[in-house]
């Protein structure tokens, strides 16, 4: 009978009476909403407020069970992530250059093949010139070749003709010596034939301190004068070397009526050249002869003297 009661009094109001309470809950959700909404709203941790409500009704009711606490909130939920940022678009391709006229591209070609024929020219004439001097070089090679074998040739002759001068300079210099010495050797002969004459002459002298005689006037000198003269020209000899064998050089000299020589001549060479001129020098510097014992001077005698005498 209880229960039965308790339905009655739970029960909607009849007949339209049931539009307040109904408007009254709707009020009483709309503010529990707004509540919440504002709560998560600024993430409040405040315990949440419970809100009741009671339905009135014009007759005596029981009081409704007391309200259930709504469970607490559930978390705010997690902000989504930000949208990663779009990659900028890639900037559009530059428009291509506009192709070149008819006129530039006949151009471009007539440029290339004047160009073309410029290296042409100057690659044929760097070949003519190259074989011009590749000519050049082997003309010049062979004419220095060629002048190389006439000088050479040139001076063979000359070498040739210049021994044939030497050797007939040599054979007339021989002969004119073969003729000298022919014609001292003469000389020399009728020198000692004079002297020899004369020493017979003054030998088959006769007559006193006064006889004039022709044979005294004429006489040579005496047999001991030769020795008198070296002995005046041996200090002025100045000879060092060695001459083998003793050479003897004999020369004919000229005097004045005082002994004054006037001249003197190689008539003999001893074969040693070094005394032959060591025995001019020494007469050279006697410059004059002792007088014989008649008080004369020959004016002229062949005088012989060797190194070692």
């Amino acid at each position: 009978m209880q229960s039965t009661a308790d339905h009655l009094d739970l029960a909607p109001p009849r007949n339209g009476r049931w539009l307040g309470p109904m408007g009254l809950a709707l009020i009483a959700h709309g503010l529990l909403v707004v509540a919440l909404t504002w709560g998560v709203s600024w993430q409040n941790d405040a315990e949440p407020v419970s809100v009741e409500a009671e339905l009135w009704s014009r007759t005596p009711q029981q009081a409704a069970p007391r309200a259930v606490e709504p469970p607490p909130p559930p978390p705010a939920p997690a902000p989504p992530p930000a949208p990663a940022p779009k990659p900028a678009p890639a900037p559009a391709p530059a428009p291509p250059p506009p192709g070149p006229t008819q006129a530039e591209i006949a151009t471009a070609q007539a440029k290339k093949k004047a160009e073309a024929e410029k290296k042409e020219r100057e690659e044929e004439a760097r070949k003519v010139a190259a074989a011009k001097a590749a000519e050049k070089a082997a003309a010049e090679k062979k004419a220095a070749a060629e002048k190389a074998a006439a000088d050479k040739k040139l001076a063979a002759e000359k070498a040739a003709a210049e021994k044939e001068r030497q050797q007939k300079l040599a054979a007339a210099e021989k002969r004119e010596q073969e003729r000298k010495e022919a014609a001292e050797e003469k000389r020399n002969a009728e020198l000692r034939a004079d002297q020899i004459k004369r020493m017979m002459g003054q030998a088959g002298a006769s007559g006193g301190p006064q006889s004039t005689g022709t044979a005294q006037q004429s006489s040579g000198p005496t047999p001991g004068y030769g020795a008198k003269v070296a002995a005046r020209i041996k200090p002025n000899v100045v000879f060092t070397d060695v001459a083998p064998g003793n050479p003897r050089a004999e020369v004919e000299v000229r005097t004045q009526p005082d002994g004054t020589i006037t001249s003197r001549r190689l008539v003999k060479s001893s074969g040693n050249p070094d005394w032959d001129e060591a025995v001019l020098r020494a007469i050279d510097r006697t410059s004059t002869l002792p007088k014989d014992t008649d008080g004369r001077v020959p004016s002229s005698l062949v005088i012989g003297l060797r190194p070692l005498d």
